[in-house]
Parts: structure tokens; sequence; C-alpha cells
């Protein structure tokens, strides 16, 4: 029914897509994941992780940040999107042949000697990278055009396909290089679709001159797409090093959760960034500066509902997910929980520099960011294993949040309106609740989001932009209807 929705949608209406699609394909994700452990066990689940990992990496090199110049470029005034888009897809498909030849050089360096997990990455990355290239296509397209409902079909696809193809190699009682393969081939059978998606809406003529704009600032947005691409991937990659496999499957499920998680903010910000690019293409700081602000206030708002229940039914959680045998996993899902809630705010400090046209220091971040995450991840674990990692995790969010937040314009309205009261509000209860209630963990939980309701109360803008956003939803026909029956109609 959504498929028949034509022109810009809202950023209320947007969020609704992107929400409702996220949750499913998050939720769907999360179930293969569990479905997963429970099937390979942690010696194999480990050796996935280490391969997935790595193949997300491959994939985020076949962007390289090319998707948001694209977003940038068709947004422009008068943009011509069939030569942007076709043009897009040209250096992706560079991209993609050139990561497959350098990535896999790497591999073999990296790995010498170690013939099964070499074999594992090879089934897993060839689909899955070019399923995520295809899929990017199609999203990036509807993020530029603002359609949002389309980037929501594609995920759901997605993760319905990859649900299906797992389950399928269970029923059979596939091998774990096979189960790889159906992994990384429902990411490819998702891709396809999603182009065929984007040729219903525009055709595509290779013929058509490239966009030269794509090659503007082009080494600030690659360098700025793998950095942030690794830094997730970062933990099982150095934890190889320094743990057992063993070990690295149970960080790996602790961390899986907070990282499938951060697709939550994530909605918001795809909403908000097309309507941040026009207001700075259109020379509206002021109105740049205002949407940032409250990305920056909504983006907290949902990191910090999200952290609470998993800092304080940690336990609980992993044992529902995964079983007693993964409890070990509850510390470190603790303090990474906490993470989510920088990951929220750092999200929205990187894109108002992304849409200000200040990438470099965006990506000077997090380069830096990177840089000391192996060491952390190295140094912390040696000494203190998973739980080390994890806290190693939440030290290098706290440090890209001061360095984001350091370039952006505007910083310290942002750290007196936000930054400051927000964390100081949130740890402080985070403390208190914890300190009184840790032995009653859904009863700390229930107490803590009640205390964070008072945020809306307390600030008067968040209070009004949720109102304003609710009654442009797309239930606010039952707005209207209420204001019907008051007038007699």
């Amino acid at each position: 029914m959504f498929m028949k929705i034509t022109g810009q949608n809202t950023i209320a209406k947007n969020i609704f897509h992107l929400f409702y699609s996220t949750a499913v394909s998050s939720g769907l994700n999360a179930l293969t994941l569990i479905i997963l452990a429970s099937y390979l066990h942690s010696y194999h689940y480990g050796l996935f992780s280490v391969s997935l990992a790595l193949a997300m990496i491959m994939g985020f090199f076949t962007d390289a940040g090319l998707s948001e110049i694209t977003l940038r470029e068709g947004l422009k005034k008068d943009a011509d999107h069939a030569v942007i888009i076709t043009s897009y897809i040209k250096v992706r498909f560079i991209l993609l042949v050139a990561t497959f030849l350098f990535g896999f050089i790497i591999i073999h360096f990296l790995h010498r000697g170690q013939e099964e997990l070499l074999r594992t990455s090879h089934f897993l990355s060839i689909p899955m990278v070019t399923g995520i290239a295809l899929q990017s296509i199609g999203t990036t397209y509807f993020q530029m055009t603002e359609k949002m409902q389309y980037i929501g079909l594609i995920r759901m696809m997605s993760a319905v396909l990859l649900v299906g193809t797992i389950s399928l190699g269970m029923l059979f009682s596939t091998d774990p290089p096979v189960m790889c393969v159906l992994y990384g081939g429902s990411y490819l059978l998702a891709g396809v679709l999603a182009l065929g998606l984007v040729m219903k809406k525009i055709k595509l003529k290779m013929s058509l001159p490239f966009h030269k704009g794509m090659m503007e600032n082009f080494g600030f947005f690659t360098l700025s797409g793998l950095l942030f691409m690794v830094l997730p991937q970062l933990g099982p990659i150095v934890l190889e090093k320094t743990v057992s496999l063993k070990q690295v499957g149970l960080f790996a499920v602790a961390y899986r959760i907070p990282q499938a998680l951060q697709q939550v903010p994530f909605i918001v910000a795809g909403a908000y960034r097309p309507v941040m690019f026009r207001h700075y293409h259109h020379q509206e700081l002021d109105k740049h500066t205002k949407e940032n602000t409250m990305l920056l206030k909504t983006m907290s708002m949902f990191g910090m509902v999200m952290t609470i229940p998993f800092f304080y039914c940690s336990d609980q959680v992993i044992t529902m997910l995964f079983g007693s045998e993964w409890l070990f996993a509850s510390e470190p899902l603790k303090i990474l929980s906490i993470m989510l809630t920088l990951q929220a705010m750092n999200i929205a400090l990187a894109d108002g520099l992304t849409t200000r046209g200040l990438q470099r220091f965006r990506t000077l971040v997090q380069f830096i960011t990177v840089i000391l995450a192996v060491i952390f991840y190295y140094t912390f674990s040696l000494g203190n294993g998973v739980v080390g990692a994890a806290y190693a995790g939440l030290f290098i969010e706290a440090l890209a949040l001061v360095g984001f937040w350091v370039f952006l314009p505007g910083r310290w309205k942002m750290a007196q309106k936000v930054i400051v009261p927000y964390l100081i509000f949130f740890f402080a209860g985070l403390w208190m609740v914890n300190y009184l209630l840790h032995s009653l963990p859904f009863v700390a939980t229930t107490v803590h989001i009640l205390i964070l309701a008072f945020i809306l109360l307390l600030d008067r803008d968040l209070y009004q932009s949720v109102k304003k956003y609710l009654q442009k939803s797309p239930f606010k026909w039952k707005t209207r209807r209420k204001r019907g029956i008051e007038n007699g109609l």
C-alpha cells in the first residue's frame, strides 16, 4: 500500500517508515544471530564473527563514503538524478572489483596458515559484499528522493531472506561453511531486488555523462566511510590476537546487541540528514543549527532509553536470548549498553559536520579514534579479557564524542543546551537507581525510564517538537477527527 506514496515525505513520516522497518529488520537480524550462536557454538561462531567483521569492512570499501557524496549532490538545486545515480553505480562497480582484489590479498596476508578462517571468509564475503553494494544503490536513491518507505522495504526484504536462508540451512543440517554461503547469499538476493526497485523509478543508462561533482572531497568521504565501518569491527579482529576464539565469541555476542540497536538512532538521523543538507546548500545556517540541535536531543533520548534495559537486565537478556552457557557475556553487555547513548550523540554531532561541509574534521576525528581503538582493544583485553575490551569500546565512543564536539560550529551552545545537561541527568540517574535497586533489575528499568520522562517536561523545545511530529505523523487523522467532533462535524 505504501508503494503508492509519491513526492517528498515529512521528517515525521520518514521517521515512521524507517522505524517500523528497522524494528522488523533489526529484530529478524538479531534472531538470526541468536540462531547461529546456538547452531554454530562458540568456536565456529568465533570464526563466523571474525569473517563477518572482515566482510563488513570490505562491504564499506565498496561504498567508501560514496553514498554521502551522492546524497549531497542529489539534494542540490536542479540536480539530475539519473546522471548522479548512474555515475554512482559506475564508481561503485570499480570499488567493488578493487575491494575483492586487495581485500583477499590482505586477508591472506593477515591469516596465513589459518585455512579454516580463510575458507569461511571467502564463502561469506563474496556474496555478502556484492549484495551490500547492490542494496546501497537502492537505499541511497530513496534517501536522496526522501522516500524512506522504499528503504524500509529493502531492509525488511533483506532480513526476511536472511532468516529464511539460515532456517533452511538448519533444516538440512548444513556445515558451517555452507551456512556462511547462505548468510551472504541472502544479502545478494536482496540487493538484486533493491536494484529492481530503483530501475522501476528511474531509467539507468550507462551511456549518460559522468557527474564531476562525485569526485569533490571524495578522499575525505572515502576515508570517513571506511573508518566508520572499521571501528565497530575492530573488536573481534583485535581480540582474535589477544584472547581465545571462544572469548571472541563471547565478546561478539555482547557487542552484537548494542550494534544491532544502533540502527534505531540511525532512523532519526536518516530522516534529518537530507533536510540538513538542503538547509546548508540554501545557506540557511540558522535552520541547519536548529535541526542539528533537535536531532541531537532526539538521538540522545533514543540512546538513553535503549541503554537502560540492557544495563540493568543484562543477565536476563543473555540468558533469554542465548542460554545460560553464554552468561559470561552479560557483564560486557552491561558495560557496552552505555555505548548506545554515546553512539547516538556521536551520530548527531558527526552528521552536523558532514551536512555543513566539514567532512574533513569528521574524518580526522574518526581516524584518531580508530588508531586509539586498536591500542585500547589490545591493551585492555590483554589484562582483563572480554570485560577489558568492553571498557575499551566505551572509552572509544567517549573520546569520539569530545572530538566531534570540538569541531562543530556553535559547540558551546550545543554543550550548554544538550550534551552537558543530558549526560549529567542520565549518569546521575544511572548511579542512583543502580545503587538503590540493583537487586531488582526490572523495577530499576521502569523507574529510570520514568525519570527520563522528566526531560520532556524540562526541555520545552523537545516537547514541542515531539508534539508537532506526532501531529504530522501517519496517525494524524486521529487529531483531525477529534477536531472535527469538537467543531460539530
